[in-house]
């Protein structure tokens, strides 16, 4: 069950946005990070169910956050949220190991039903 979740992303705005996108009726704990090497750092050191992450950031940008993160574990949920939606942005994303990919600014009901996709994989696991 999804009880932990990382916002990795530089735009304070972004940031406020997702966490209003998430589902009231659940008491998720939530974090953030302003750029990807914080936000890898700070993976390793809450080990979320369930991570948002941009692309597009400064120090360590997107998919090198997802390499690491992935590095340091492997059965990590990572949902890329971007306004990048070119075919070969998503395609790298998913090829890299994301869970799923979201378009930037998301909608209520988007955020909420990547929420339950990943809940479901991860009671899939175990």
């Amino acid at each position: 069950m999804i009880k932990k979740i990382l916002i990795v992303d530089d735009s304070p705005i972004s940031i406020k946005i997702i966490k209003s996108c998430m589902p009231k009726d659940k008491d998720y704990e939530l974090f953030d990070a302003a750029d990807g090497q914080t936000g890898v750092e700070k993976y390793k050191e809450l080990k979320p169910d369930l991570t948002f992450l941009d692309l597009t950031m400064p120090i360590m940008n997107g998919f090198q956050a997802l390499e690491e993160i992935l590095k340091f574990d492997q059965k990590a949920l990572v949902i890329i949220l971007t306004a990048d939606v070119q075919i070969k942005a998503v395609a790298k994303a998913h090829d890299l190991g994301a869970f799923s990919v979201l378009k930037k600014p998301p909608a209520r009901e988007a955020i909420a039903a990547a929420i339950k996709e990943a809940d479901d994989a991860l009671s899939e696991r175990g």
